[in-house]
């Protein structure tokens, strides 16, 4: 067999990690990424916090540059209409929660589970988010989460669901061992609950207006107290809708917090009109990436700890954060795949995400200061990046950047931005240009391992210097955050 880690990585010295994986592959299943965790930036959480969450890519910012998920789509029943949510169960062009391709069986859904763990052995959760809510089709998720659970024991399980019917559940996923649960909760005053929910039905009727939103919100704030109680992990997702809850969600911040949630995912409103949701039709903006970033440091001044690497993925999502592979993975492809699910081939590659991630702390530890002489500029640079934590994609290829926050102490990751992808053969391209550029007018350059000349003199024109590089991306935008200060400073010194 191939050993798996070669799908993995391909950089010199990500190169050298896998073959020391690969000798040290009877050590591999004691190995764990809670060192490379311990030492993250301003990181608030206990050590066995960070031991919870260190492979899971949705709970983790660390991890997403190293592990996937996967979600199945078993669940196609809702019971509350959201004025932002247009379930979709046969649509392979759009990239939002609620669209899936194809609705699976427990038992199929256990069998694509199987085979992906074996090709994509970086995969490490198993999470449950629609199309429609989890837990208005129970016996569907729990079946599913059982037939997993028995199978493929390093893969964590977890699911996303309104909280409507939580509390009736708590048991029955503490029993399973599913560590992580994701609330959406997009309001703490009922009134303006109304706003964002027609629906819902609750003990087979069917409720609206403020009873409904009073209903809901009761039942969820009912969750987390379960929730903490029982000691699993609690993520929060909040929708930002300009002019109805964009102010009011400092408060849901506060509140989710005081209740033991310890992350707080606030995502932009997708209201495009094509999506067919209320939102869309009326109207309705989401909110430009300026405002959503101005949200998110206001709220993490609360001490909340807040997710800016989400992506609001589709319910069968399949891959890293940022990519989707479930097109490769239909119903009529993995059916006739035997599954190749190998624990042991799994723990070598871990292994060797073990040591790239500790080589990447070092070289973060090097361009990290402890504490700042003088105050300096803060500033935004965009990176291409297949992940690893490494500047390693072609500007071209790219279909988002990552953005980065730098100032003289600290590289901060503080959101993404999806954009067209500038190579197509030379149609349209010139466009795209123009959008990609635009998309990131606030970024003093962009870390990127190639980009052509025709785009750095754009990009250039615009104010926005083009970095080539291939590196720990901490350590290309410390290099060009020091080359950015030395001008700053002729700038001033030099006589109008």
């Amino acid at each position: 067999m191939t050993p798996p880690t070669a799908a993995l990585i391909s950089s010199p010295v990500e190169n050298k990690i896998a073959t020391t994986s690969a000798k040290s592959k009877s050590e591999s299943c004691g190995c764990s990424s809670t060192k490379s965790s311990k030492s993250s930036s301003k990181s608030a959480l206990s050590e066995s916090m960070q031991e919870r969450i260190a492979k899971h890519p949705c709970y983790s910012e660390d991890a997403h540059h190293h592990y996937a998920r996967m979600h199945v789509a078993v669940a196609p029943a809702c019971n509350i209409q959201c004025n932002y949510c247009n379930r979709k169960y046969d649509c392979a062009n759009e990239s939002r929660p609620g669209v899936v391709s194809e609705l699976l069986t427990p038992e199929e859904a256990a069998h694509k589970v199987m085979v992906i763990g074996g090709k994509i052995p970086q995969m490490t959760v198993l999470g449950i988010a629609g199309p429609g809510d989890p837990l208005a089709n129970p016996e569907k998720t729990f079946r599913t989460f059982e037939l997993i659970a028995a199978e493929a024991p390093d893969i964590k399980l977890c699911l996303s669901t309104n909280g409507l019917m939580l509390p009736e559940y708590v048991d029955r996923i503490k029993k399973l061992n599913i560590d992580h649960v994701t609330i959406t909760i997009n309001m703490v005053d009922p009134e303006i609950g109304t706003k964002i929910y027609p629906w819902i039905r609750y003990n087979r009727k069917r409720y609206t207006g403020l009873e409904a939103s009073q209903i809901l919100h009761q039942r969820q704030m009912e969750s987390l107290d379960l929730l903490r109680e029982a000691d699993i992990l609690c993520k929060v997702n909040s929708v930002m809708i300009p002019g109805i809850n964009d102010e009011h969600l400092v408060e849901v911040g506060r509140v989710i917090r005081e209740k033991g949630a310890f992350l707080h995912n606030i995502m932009p409103l997708i209201s495009a009109p094509e999506h067919g949701t209320h939102f869309g039709l009326t109207g309705q903006r989401g909110p430009n990436p300026k405002e959503l970033k101005k949200l998110q440091d206001h709220c993490a001044e609360g001490n909340m700890k807040i997710m800016r690497h989400c992506r609001q993925c589709r319910a069968d999502a399949v891959g890293l954060l940022g990519e989707d592979r479930s097109q490769e993975f239909t119903k009529d492809k993995f059916m006739d795949m035997a599954p190749t699910y190998d624990l042991e081939a799994r723990q070598v590659v871990h292994a060797g995400i073990d040591l790239l991630q500790a080589e990447l702390q070092e070289k973060k530890a090097k361009v990290t200061n402890i504490q700042k002489a003088v105050e300096t500029p803060k500033i935004l640079v965009a990176v291409t990046t297949k992940g690893s934590g490494i500047v390693n994609q072609h500007f071209g290829h790219a279909k988002e950047f990552q953005i980065y926050e730098v100032d003289a102490t600290e590289v901060k990751f503080v959101g993404h931005r999806k954009i067209d992808q500038y190579c197509q053969s030379g149609y349209g391209e010139e466009a795209t240009l123009e959008e990609i550029i635009s998309s990131i007018a606030d970024c003093k350059a962009v870390l990127t391992s190639k980009v052509g000349n025709c785009p750095q003199e754009s990009l250039r024109k615009a104010g926005i210097e083009p970095v080539e590089a291939y590196d720990a991306i901490d350590t290309v935008a410390k290099e060009f955050y020091a080359k950015f200060l030395q001008q700053e400073a002729l700038l001033q010194q030099a006589p109008y």
